[in-house]
């Protein structure tokens, strides 16, 4: 969890458990003008989670999907071992890959951290 996630956890469990303290003080009148104000803040709370937090969250997995779909053979890429390699075979769920002289590997899809480029001089062996 991020810090502001444990922030406003926190800040949301404590005015759930001293709100109706509260609302006990102020006599009968206040648990209906309280509870029109605790729904406020309870959906503005929401509001702003989902801004901050949730809607950022999945743009950044549309653009992963983005990427994982236009890969294609002879693209370098970077997995989330480390390891930095070119496609050689488009498959469903997984990329065949060359690493090194003769070493070809199987990644799954979900195992490419990103894309460094397309490397089609270095899959036949041109070193500059």
């Amino acid at each position: 969890m991020t810090l502001f996630t444990k922030t406003a956890m926190s800040i949301s469990t404590a005015a759930l458990f001293t709100m109706p303290l509260i609302a006990q003080e102020h006599g009968e009148n206040a648990p209906a003008a309280f509870g029109g104000n605790f729904m406020f803040i309870m959906i503005a709370m929401f509001v702003i989670i989902y801004f901050l937090m949730i809607r950022p969250e999945q743009r950044k997995q549309k653009g992963r999907q983005k990427m994982l779909s236009a890969l294609k053979k002879g693209d370098k890429i970077l997995t989330i071992g480390g390891i930095v390699a070119v496609i050689t075979n488009v498959k469903d769920n997984t990329y065949m890959v060359k690493t090194g002289e003769g070493t070809v590997l199987e990644v799954t899809k979900s195992a490419v951290s990103s894309v460094l480029g397309n490397d089609t001089g270095a899959q036949d062996g041109d070193k500059k």
